[in-house]
């Protein structure tokens, strides 16, 4: 299991929950983050890995807590540390 992939898909997961609730379009949310729609599809697919000025970034622009993207199940139980 890949901690990093999970917690990649679960914030672009949640970025996309959130952006549907304010009515926002990908066009729009990039528009005022000043990212590509094109890469706000990849956010929320997981498919490009967040850093923390982009969840950043997200959060502000969506007018909620960073710790609102991070709100959904993970099992850390199920990780291990990889060397």
């Amino acid at each position: 299991m890949d901690i990093l992939k999970d917690l990649t898909v679960g914030i672009g997961k949640r970025i996309k929950v959130i952006r549907k609730q304010k009515a926002l379009t990908q066009e729009t949310l990039g528009l005022i983050t000043g990212i590509d729609s094109a890469d706000i599809s990849k956010y929320e697919s997981g498919k490009i890995n967040l850093t923390l000025k982009t969840i950043s970034k997200f959060a502000i622009a969506l007018g909620v807590h960073p710790k609102e993207l991070y709100d959904f199940d993970l099992d850390i139980a199920e990780y291990k540390i990889e060397e």
